[in-house]
């Protein structure tokens, strides 16, 4: 069984059928039928068509729309239309709206308006979905449930009274009385002890620098109080409809929500990527988004949300080339999607995503949007006999959010230029290069089983992190790791505080650089970041050279763990010892899932590559061996005989 009752993989995408007469319907499901599509998501904005009014129901027009998928095969990843309230909710109940850091309640017209932690948005929400699920638990079509849509994108969080109540609540239950809070957020710094959780308010917009544990909880609020709409959902759904998966979208790496925790709580991980075309090293940054999706739960995943060509929201939407839809689509697969789904499925006509590229152009049949659809729906067909497969990876990259939101506090940092997204890539894009397959972590998770774990920033590290990370056989800890605890308060002795008798080393202190400038080491060049330590108990394997650090250490290893305490611009020399699944040239993809190999040439110039093992193209239903030349922005995928 795979991530849903439909077999193979799935395919399809966002279908906005009350945007449209009732007579393009029946031209819909015909031209989904020719094009392979299994899967359409259904209602995910349809609030205020399906309860006009409180508690006054029109499914009428929903049924027919369900009855007509199933009619020509195609099931339905039902949305539970919680993602935009209505006009009527919005008008009767004004808190339900988000309310910003400066005070400004924000006013209806756009999606996602709503207060995370407005007790009447809940219930509503709760009171949709039910009906929903008594309506449709029997419906043959169904497949899936989607609760809400893209939490986060627009409401990361609210200001309201309400949300400040909700967050005293959150604060009590974490420190249990008001000196566990003043003790835990340093209160005696500025002023600021309270004697009762009644004075504690969000971070509003206040006259400097807000407390950064105060910031840092207020984000593991904020990432709690979406999940908790989710999980109300989600509650009524499993109470009517037990054995149905239920999912939420998610946003690659989003810095708002913990994804550890959500994917806790997904019966099916599913996420939205959308690399820019217009840049040639976004296929990178999208399969690590990808391999974070294939890691939350460590099994296959669905990209739910993808652009056949032009989205609608960048400064210029640059439209995918010939073949890029495909070659995308391929590159989800073989980073463990098991299907690839679109928004969206015709065209809109109005909106503000109506020159968002669709499956269906406003062209119609006639346009290359369309014939391109028709070739992956085709391609996917060829390929579904790797839906259930894995991936295994050699090594991990550590993950925690806590961490990264401690590290991109504002204002109170070394340098305002570390940025977790962009130290996590430097060490991806040399593993991606080499074909060498990558699993993201938090850090409690049982590393044993890598062969490398790399943790490109720890900024707050506790004493049970590191007993994980002792487990590795093989550890590289970069630079600005093991600096403050929970509460984002400085270990006692400094950085890096827990980390300490494990790298055999102390930082005298953080050496940030300049924009622009350069640091000279004995392995290569610096930037950004650089810091002044000593050792206790390691080796030194580089030193700086010139400036104010010349001669200091750099880079260190105490038996199988490295420490860097600088962003170095090559970082090759600490990957030896990893088995890359092919030799590529740059801008080809190597990729393995289980005994498929996937070749994904992401230029616009032809490629060649020689095999090392003969394998079975799916895609041209043809054996392949020695050399062989892909075409640009084309793929091979090739079944290796036995297992990885």
């Amino acid at each position: 069984m795979g991530l849903t009752r439909v077999p193979g993989l799935l395919f399809g995408g966002d279908y906005n059928p009350e945007q449209w007469p009732e007579q393009v319907w029946a031209e819909d499901v015909r031209l989904m039928a020719e094009a392979g599509v299994n899967l359409a998501t259904v209602a995910v904005f349809s609030w205020s068509r399906l309860e006009p009014r409180e508690g006054e129901y029109d499914f009428a027009w929903l049924d027919r729309v369900i009855d007509l998928l199933h009619e020509h095969g195609v099931a339905v990843d039902l949305a539970t239309a919680t993602a935009t309230p209505p006009p009527w909710l919005v008008r009767e109940h004004p808190s339900v709206m988000p309310v910003d850091a400066n005070g400004t309640r924000l006013e209806f017209g756009s999606r996602q308006g709503y207060c995370p932690s407005s007790p009447i948005f809940r219930a509503h929400t709760v009171q949709l979905a039910r009906a929903m699920a008594e309506r449709y638990k029997d419906h043959p079509a169904l497949a899936m449930w989607h609760i809400s849509n893209e939490y986060a994108d627009h409401t990361v969080e609210c200001f309201c009274e309400e949300s400040a109540a909700d967050f005293r609540k959150f604060l009590e239950k974490r420190y249990g009385g008001i000196d566990g809070l003043n003790a835990a957020w340093g209160t005696s710094c500025w002023g600021q002890h309270y004697t009762s959780f009644d004075q504690v308010e969000p971070p509003r917009k206040a006259p400097g620098p807000v407390n950064p544990s105060q910031l840092v909880d207020w984000r593991r609020f904020c990432s709690d109080a979406l999940l908790a709409c989710f999980n109300a959902e989600k509650a009524v759904l499993r109470e009517v409809t037990p054995d149905v998966p239920v999912t939420t979208n998610f946003m690659s790496i989003l810095h708002s929500l913990d994804y550890w925790a959500w994917a806790e709580a997904e019966d099916v991980v599913s996420d939205d990527a959308y690399p820019d075309p217009a840049d040639p090293s976004s296929h990178v940054a999208i399969a690590l988004s990808y391999d974070l999706m294939r890691s939350l739960r460590q099994r296959p995943w669905l990209l739910l949300e993808s652009a056949p060509s032009a989205v609608s929201w960048r400064d210029v939407n640059a439209p995918k080339p010939p073949g890029m839809m495909r070659l995308h689509s391929l590159q989800a697969l073989a980073h463990g999607s098991d299907g690839v789904m679109f928004f969206q499925w015709r065209q809109a006509k109005y909106g503000p995503e109506k020159f968002h590229s669709a499956m269906l152009p406003h062209g119609g049949v006639s346009t290359r949007g369309w014939q391109e659809t028709l070739q992956l729906g085709a391609s996917l067909k060829d390929l579904a006999e790797i839906a259930g497969t894995t991936t295994r990876a050699e090594v991990a990259l550590v993950l925690d959010w806590d961490s990264w939101w401690g590290l991109e506090a504002p204002e109170s940092m070394p340098s305002q230029r570390l940025k977790l997204k962009e130290l996590l890539l430097s060490w991806y894009r040399p593993l991606h290069a080499r074909g060498i397959a990558v699993d993201l972590t938090p850090p409690g998770r049982d590393l044993s089983g890598y062969k490398l774990v790399i943790a490109p920033n720890l900024y707050m590290c506790t004493p049970e992190q590191v007993k994980s990370l002792e487990a590795a056989q093989k550890l590289v800890v970069g630079p600005f790791s093991g600096v403050v605890d929970a509460a984002d308060q400085v270990h006692d002795g400094g950085a890096p505080g827990p980390l300490r008798d494990l790298l055999g080393i102390t930082v005298d202190e953080p050496w940030p650089l300049p924009d622009g400038a350069e640091q000279r080491t004995s392995m290569g060049t610096a930037r950004t970041w650089a810091e002044w330590i000593r050792v206790t108990d390691a080796e030194v394997l580089a030193r700086y050279e010139g400036g104010d650090l010349d001669g200091r250490p750099a880079v260190t290893r105490r038996g199988h763990v490295t420490y860097l305490s600088c962003l170095l611009d090559d970082l090759t020399p600490f990957l030896d010892g990893l088995t890359p699944v092919a030799d590529v040239p740059e801008g080809v993809e190597a990729t393995r899932r289980q005994n498929y190999l996937f070749l994904l040439n992401h230029t616009a110039e032809p490629a060649r590559v020689t095999l090392r093992e003969p394998g079975f193209d799916l895609l041209t239903q043809t054996d392949r061996q020695g050399e062989i030349e892909l075409a640009p922005r084309d793929a091979v995928v090739l079944r290796i005989e036995g297992d990885q």
